[in-house]
C-alpha cells in the first residue's frame, strides 16, 4: 500500500514516521520543503515538492494541517490533492476541523471518484510520538475497515462514530471534556495550595480514584508549579472550541462552560500565552479566584 502524508507538524511528522516503521511506502509533503527532506532522511521515505507529486500514486492520502482553510488549500484547491488522486483512493483528514468542512470534502471527493473519511485524533504530541493516538472517524464502514492497518501504525484506538462529520463532532466533545477537566483541576489545585496540602502527595492519593484523569496524572503537578510548555497550544484550542460553539448554535443549545473557557483562553492568548499548552487555563482561573 502506498501512503501519502501531507503536513509534518508536531503531530504529522511522527505519525508519518510510524507508517514507514510499519512497512508502508510513504511519500510526504510539507509547505516548508526542508522539513519534508528532513523527514525523508530520518525515516527513509520520499519527499515530494508538490501535493500532486505526493499523492498521484497513493492508495491512501492522509492530511494533518492547521485549520479549515489549510485543509482546503491542501485538498480542494486547483493544486490540492483531490484533483491529483487516482480513482478509488482514500482521502483521510486527521486535522481537527468543522463538521461542515468534513461534509464539504465528502462532496468534493464523491465528484472526483475518491473516497473520504474524517478522522481527527486525540492524544497530543506525546500520543503521536508514541503511536498511541485515539482516532475518531466519520464515513463508510468499508472505508474504515480498509484503513485499519494504517490507523494501527500510529493509533491505540480507532472508532467509527457514524457518517462523515461525526468524527469531527466526537472530537468536539473530546475538547469540551478536556477543558472541563482542566477547569475543575485548576480550582481544586488552588484550594489545595491555599489549604497547605502537599500537591504531589495529593495527586498520588487522588489519581486512582473517581477524580483520576489523564490531565491529573500528566499536568496537575506542573500546573501547580506554573509550568505550561507541553505541546498543544491554546491558540489551537481556541479554534477547536470555536467549532464546538458553532455546532452548539446549529443544535440550538448553549455550552456555558465552554463559552467561559474560550473567553479565558482568549484573555491568556492576548496576554502572550498563546503558545502555552491548554493547562495554562490554571492562570486565568487563579487570577479570578485571587481577585475575589
Amino acid at each position: 500500500m502506498k501512503v501519502s502524508f501531507i503536513g509534518l507538524g508536531v503531530m504529522g511528522f511522527p505519525m508519518a514516521g510510524h507508517l514507514t516503521k510499519a512497512g508502508f511506502d510513504v511519500t510526504v509533503f510539507n509547505r516548508t520543503h526542508q522539513k519534508a527532506l528532513d523527514w525523508a532522511e530520518q525515516y527513509q521515505g520520499h519527499a515530494a515538492s508538490t501535493v500532486a507529486e505526493c499523492v498521484k500514486e497513493a492508495d491512501v492520502v492522509l492530511v494533518c494541517v492547521g485549520n479549515d482553510d489549510d485543509v482546503r488549500s491542501m485538498t480542494t484547491s486547483e493544486t490540492g490533492a483531490i484533483a491529483a488522486m487516482k480513482a478509488g483512493a482514500i482521502l483521510v483528514d486527521h486535522t481537527t476541523t468543522s463538521a461542515l468542512l468534513a461534509e464539504e470534502l465528502e462532496q468534493a471527493t464523491l465528484a472526483a471518484g475518491v473516497r473520504f473519511m474524517d478522522a481527527p485524533v486525540s492524544g497530543g504530541q506525546a500520543g503521536a510520538e508514541n503511536g498511541v493516538l485515539t482516532i475518531m472517524c466519520g464515513g463508510e464502514q468499508s472505508v474504515f475497515d480498509e484503513l485499519q492497518p494504517v490507523f494501527d501504525a500510529y493509533g491505540k484506538s480507532s472508532v467509527l462514530m457514524g457518517r462523515v462529520g461525526q468524527g469531527q463532532r466526537a472530537k468536539m466533545v473530546n475538547q469540551i471534556c478536556v477543558t472541563g477537566v482542566l477547569a475543575g483541576l485548576a480550582e481544586g489545585l488552588i484550594l489545595a495550595e491555599k489549604s497547605g496540602l502537599e500537591i504531589p502527595a495529593l495527586i498520588d492519593c487522588l489519581k486512582n480514584g473517581a477524580a483520576g484523569s489523564w490531565q491529573m496524572e500528566n499536568r496537575a503537578n506542573t500546573m501547580a508549579q506554573d509550568k505550561f510548555d507541553f505541546g498543544f497550544a491554546i491558540d489551537w484550542m481556541i479554534k477547536d472550541l470555536g467549532f464546538c460553539l458553532d455546532e452548539a448554535e446549529r443544535q440550538n443549545i448553549t455550552l456555558p462552560l465552554t463559552q467561559k473557557s474560550v473567553e479565558q483562553y482568549k484573555q491568556l492568548s492576548a496576554a502572550g500565552d498563546g503558545r502555552m499548552d491548554t493547562s495554562v487555563l490554571m492562570r486565568a482561573i487563579k487570577a479570578e479566584a485571587q481577585a475575589k
